[in-house]
């Protein structure tokens, strides 16, 4: 019976579900089976051995061949057959296999893989649904971040294979680096091979990430429309050069502690990005006249939003922004220690910046009166003007800015200690401003006026002094009877002003205030919350006593009481116990979205059922350090409040 080519065999006492089949000559099945003479072994044809006495093996007769396996295969045939998976799941199973299955399919172009008819897949509806959110959320594409320890090689290889099934990967942000085994040239590598849809990519604190991922990138993604790389010491300027010559739909181009990143990648780029709108450099210390001048003179047509920071320029690129700076928009300039009073001068002079809407100088000595008293001449649409540690800024400069000025409608005024209470006088009766913002301005003193106040400034809408330990009593008064329509008023971190002094701005104010943040107020008491709110209740949305230590829960029942659209509400550090929060549970006109109890200990376990009547109508709670309720009454809000975010 041995002549049989094909043949089942199981062993006695074994069921018929442990079969293996075996194919094997006579010879072959000879050699496999060594019968003792007591064997009755009987094998009809094509039937299944029956074995009347035990088979017995000896390790010298019995040979266990290895069974073949599919990575006996060389890379280079697996990598075929993979190029010829049907669909991006069958990719996705196969990845998940091994890290040499994944090594291999990242390695594929997308364009390489077969033409093959691709089955309409059954997705996992879970994953279905977070990859539609994601689309939605962000233009119509995917989008990946990793950060820190999970922005890995492996990671980036297998976002690169899974996105391929689904229109590709459209946004990358990698923000920080895992310290053993972080991104290199390899995972980009990957991305660029299997997502060329890309077209927003970030990269932040990756030291091993050069040129050659850059380069891949620039081959393959050609729809790249925005780059940013910030702190990637191993990028050079032939980096640069390459996305600049490939990714012809450029329009935003951030650099950032880049050590290596020069001038001639600034030329490449302002030559080859005819679509360059945004362009961010800081910290670059081989960025300097000729790569700044070279990019405005060669992409002047679109170019719009321009940051410079910290770099080692001269007049001469100023000047060069104010001449060929006609499509510009927004400006920040910032930490330009070698550019002086001459650069500012001839900017504004130049008389290019026309359609200028957004000015911020930080740091900058060479911005003075003389030179900002240009650029109010030479910037005839400017809405919005930051200036933030200009010390040489004074009254003088800003009464001739506001006189040669007639468009601005924000200013903010940071660390500028020579700006006293007579140039923001001047500049509210010269200059028709919607918002006034003073933050650790020293030079402001709460002195009393000689002269008599201009006519009123009825554009202003908005006040915000934070943290001016001169603006006191006389200041307020003086801001009341200059500023009678305001609604917006920040006075947080003025730790000096009393109900005294605060009664006359708030009886000056004629629209009604609607949102009002006295944070770090400590001296006000709930006299001025009642002023507050019998004046303004029927307007006031926000009101903030962060810090004010006196306010008690009578200021709670008035806001109860009068406010009919208070929606945010911050009580934190104040004296308020439960019966202050009772009151506002118990008002039903109020509609609050968001409160504040936090560092509040006379609220405690008692308010329980108070709070979750407030709970109806909030979307956010805070309780933090409210050390009087205990967390399983943190529990039973959670579980009762589900549509409010608590935190404890």
């Amino acid at each position: 019976m041995l002549y049989m080519e094909t043949t089942y065999c199981r062993s006695t006492g074994i069921s018929g579900d442990d079969e293996f089949f075996i194919r094997k000559n006579s010879i072959e099945l000879g050699r496999l089976c060594s019968i003792s003479s007591q064997a009755d072994v009987y094998w009809p044809p094509h039937k299944r051995v029956r074995i009347g006495a035990p088979f017995l093996f000896r390790e010298t007769d019995f040979e266990q061949n290895k069974q073949p396996s599919i990575n006996d295969l060389p890379g280079e045939c697996i990598f075929e057959i993979f190029k010829r998976l049907p669909s991006g799941r069958e990719r996705s199973l196969c990845a998940c296999v091994s890290k040499r299955w994944l090594r291999l399919l990242s390695s594929i172009r997308k364009g390489e893989y077969g033409s093959s008819k691709v089955v309409k897949e059954n997705i996992d509806s879970v994953s279905y649904a977070i990859e539609t959110i994601s689309s939605n959320e962000n233009g119509g594409y995917l989008t990946r971040c990793l950060e820190g320890k999970k922005a890995t090689d492996a990671r980036l290889a297998a976002v690169a294979v899974g996105t391929s099934g689904r229109g590709g990967l459209g946004k990358l942000s990698i923000r920080g680096s895992n310290s053993s085994c972080g991104v290199t040239n390899f995972g980009l590598s990957s991305i660029a091979r299997g997502c060329p849809s890309l077209k927003s990519l970030s990269l932040w604190n990756v030291p091993h990430v050069g040129d050659v991922g850059l380069y891949e990138i620039a081959k393959e993604c050609h729809l790249l429309e925005k780059l940013d790389l910030c702190q990637c010491p191993a990028v050079s300027s032939k980096g640069l050069i390459a996305i600049a010559e490939n990714c012809l739909n450029l329009t935003a181009l951030s650099i950032e502690s880049c050590p290596k990143i020069g001038n001639e990648s600034l030329q490449a780029v302002g030559t080859l990005c005819p679509k360059l709108q945004s362009i961010s450099i800081k910290d670059c210390p081989l960025v300097g006249d000729h790569g700044v001048s070279s990019l405005f003179s060669l992409a002047s047509s679109v170019l719009s939003k321009v940051k410079l920071e910290g770099l080692k320029i001269s007049d001469f690129s100023l000047s060069v922004i104010g001449y060929y700076g006609k499509s510009v928009t927004n400006l920040m300039l910032s930490g330009l220690r070698n550019v002086s009073e001459k650069g500012f001068w001839v900017m504004g002079n130049a008389q290019g910046l026309q359609k200028l809407v957004s000015l911020m100088i930080t740091s900058c000595r060479g911005l003075t009166d003389v030179s900002l008293e240009a650029m109010g001449k030479g910037c005839a649409n400017l809405k919005q003007m930051c200036l933030r540690s200009c010390r040489f800024v004074s009254d003088d400069g800003l009464l001739a800015f506001s006189k040669s000025q007639g468009s601005l409608e924000c200013l903010q005024l940071e660390e500028c200690n020579k700006v006293t209470q007579s140039g923001i006088i001047g500049f509210l009766s010269n200059c028709g401003l919607k918002s006034l913002a003073l933050v650790k301005c020293m030079g402001i003193r709460d002195i009393s006026l000689d002269t008599p106040l201009s006519s009123p400034c009825n554009s202003l809408k908005s006040l915000s002094v934070k943290n001016c330990p001169g603006f006191g009593t006389a200041s307020l008064a003086m801001v009341g009877n200059l500023c009678p329509q305001l609604q917006h008023v920040d006075l947080s971190g003025l730790y000096g002003i009393t109900d005294a002094g605060l009664l006359p701005l708030l009886e000056s104010c004629r629209e009604g205030l609607a949102k009002v943040n006295l944070s770090g107020c400590l001296n006000l008491t709930d006299e001025i919350v009642l002023a507050l709110t019998r004046l303004h209740g029927g307007t006031l949305e926000l009101l903030n006593l962060d810090g004010c230590r006196r306010i008690t829960d009578a200021s709670l029942v008035a806001v109860a009481d009068n406010c009919v659209f208070l929606s945010d509400l911050d009580v934190s550090r104040c004296a308020i116990s439960d019966s202050g929060v009772a009151a506002l549970s118990h008002a039903e006109q109020l509609n609050l979205q968001v409160v504040s109890f936090s560092g509040c200990l006379g609220v405690s376990n008692k308010s329980m059922p108070f709070l979750k009547q407030l709970g109806k109508t909030l979307v956010g709670l805070n309780l933090q350090h409210c050390n009087s309720i205990s967390a399983r009454t943190v529990e039973l809000l959670v579980e009762s409040l589900w549509r409010c975010d608590i935190l404890f």
